[in-house]
């Protein structure tokens, strides 16, 4: 059975695994990311390597996933917010350090390329996955392959527009998605809610020690699970603007599923029920045709690791 390595750097670890044909973790390691340093980032990441290379000696290619924008060849980083990487050629770095073939993505496509090959996906075809964490990641599969554009950096679903003139976003967009429907949105919409409605936002305010501006995600979801208003609300309007993207794509690209990962997810229903409703009633009038349906991912963390060594196996 062949095995690959697979790699998932983020800006606050680098992950290896060791994976094999079936997407199970042999063996995995980890090390702090040094976010503030491209060329120390780049080192760890072939000690993260070298070590499972030491334990699997039979390990035939390196699949790497970089929170980054990834050149059409895939062997550069063009551009790494949070990793501090610009126009950095990792792929044939890591390559020549270690003695092995390296296949160099994005991380939303090497996890959304998890799914697809062993989790929710692994009947389609054609496939959109949103990741929602800090930001909001996005990866097409169409039949069967990852779709990454002209350029290499198709799927930024993060970066579709949904408010004209919205809140200003680092891509340098007003109104991205991502303002409006990540882990930093949600905590905005708390904070926002908490201080306009503090009535509604006591069990909020109460596990931020009665601080408006100190209640975080961890704290909006319990909130939301104990029936707090505000953190209740805060989900739905992250739901709302999630199940509007998702209708959009679906009008657009017509995949077999949709899938939602990342963090947030961890919500369950107090994320996915408006998530759905409103998906639904943006189609309600699409009720002569089959529309995707939506699914919560199931690889988890592993996701990243999983799929680039998958990746990786493919060449």
């Amino acid at each position: 059975m062949t095995l690959t390595i697979g790699i998932d750097v983020g800006g606050t670890k680098v992950a290896g695994g060791v994976v094999d044909e079936l997407g199970n973790v042999l063996a995995s390691n980890r090390r702090p990311t040094p976010a503030d340093d491209p060329a120390g980032t780049r080192d760890t990441i072939v000690e993260v390597a070298a070590e499972l290379v030491g334990q699997y000696p039979q390990a035939t290619a390196i699949g790497i996933g970089a929170a980054a924008w990834i050149d059409a060849t895939g062997s550069t980083v063009l551009f790494a917010p949070n990793l501090a990487w610009r126009d950095e050629p990792l792929r044939d770095y890591v390559s020549k350090a270690i003695g092995l073939p390296v296949v160099l993505d994005n991380d939303a496509n090497v996890a959304a390329w998890a799914e697809f090959r062993f989790g929710v996906g692994k009947q389609a075809e054609s496939m959109v996955m949103i990741t929602v964490g800090t930001g909001i990641g996005g990866a097409i599969v169409v039949n069967g392959n990852l779709w990454r554009g002209a350029h290499g950096i198709a799927a930024e679903l993060g970066h579709i527009q949904s408010v004209p003139d919205g809140h200003p976003c680092g891509c340098g967009r007003l109104g991205c998605l991502e303002q409006y429907a990540s882990g930093n949105a949600l905590v905005r919409f708390g904070r926002a809610g908490a201080r306009q409605e503090p009535e509604r936002a006591a069990r909020l305010l109460e596990l931020a020690g009665g601080d408006a501006l100190a209640i975080t995600g961890r704290q909006i979801t319990e909130a939301a699970r104990a029936g707090d208003g505000v953190a209740m609300d805060a989900f739905a309007q992250v739901g709302y603007w999630l199940g509007v993207a998702l209708a959009d794509l679906a009008q657009s690209l017509d995949p077999q599923i949709m899938v939602i990962g990342g963090g947030v997810i961890d919500a369950g229903p107090l994320l996915m029920g408006p998530l759905e409703r409103t998906y639904r009633e943006q189609l309600a009038n699409r009720d002569r045709f089959p529309v995707a349906a939506i699914h919560a991912a199931r690889m988890g963390n592993a996701a990243g690791v999983v799929g680039a060594a998958d990746l990786a196996r493919r060449g």
